[in-house]
């Protein structure tokens, strides 16, 4: 259900209760906000500190993807120790 609210200035806007209700999003929070077909669109931003960036790439997320897939086909195997997976590939 759509809920009408006022602009204020320097074009703020309160985001209603009932629309918090169905988004989570907190105070101090960023969103995203885009022009959209004559529309306003906001979204909440999920930031990542710098040093956690690499894992949300998405080179390393099909990576992940991908180890998910094997495990859940069997296609892992896990070993005990260092010295028994070097029995079976080597030094």
């Amino acid at each position: 259900m759509a809920t009408t609210v006022k602009v204020r200035e320097k074009y703020q806007v309160t985001i209603p209760e009932n629309v918090r209700g169905q988004v989570p999003l907190r105070v101090g929070e960023r969103v995203e906000v885009e022009a959209r077909e004559g529309e306003i669109v906001i979204r909440p931003v999920l930031e990542v500190p710098r040093g956690q960036a690499w894992f949300w790439g998405q080179e390393w997320q099909e990576q992940i993807a991908q180890s998910i897939k094997d495990i859940e086909k069997g296609k892992v195997r896990v070993f005990k120790s260092l010295k028994e997976a070097k029995k079976l590939f080597g030094d």
